[in-house]
């Protein structure tokens, strides 16, 4: 199983950031500790939003497609 997730930095409001993994909880925790290079410098993050899927293929597929232009003006309109 695993999850798609949108985070928005608490300290610069505009940044945002989508990713994938099996383990939420642990994902956040590491972008807080500034164990991802592209998120560090925007800490701390707070999880905006999850989905669940059964599908890892279809959880890869779908975190690709949020970070297209077509997926951010889709993520704009319905989930931020």
């Amino acid at each position: 199983m695993k999850y798609v997730y949108l985070l928005q930095s608490l300290s610069v409001p505009a940044q945002r950031y989508v990713g994938v993994t099996a383990n939420l909880e642990e994902r956040l925790q590491a972008h807080n500790a500034g164990a991802s290079l592209h998120t560090s410098k925007y800490r701390p993050w707070k999880v905006v939003m999850h989905l669940c899927f059964q599908n890892d293929r279809r959880a890869v597929e779908f975190e690709r497609y949020l970070k297209t232009g077509s997926g951010q003006a889709f993520a704009n309109k319905h989930l931020w």
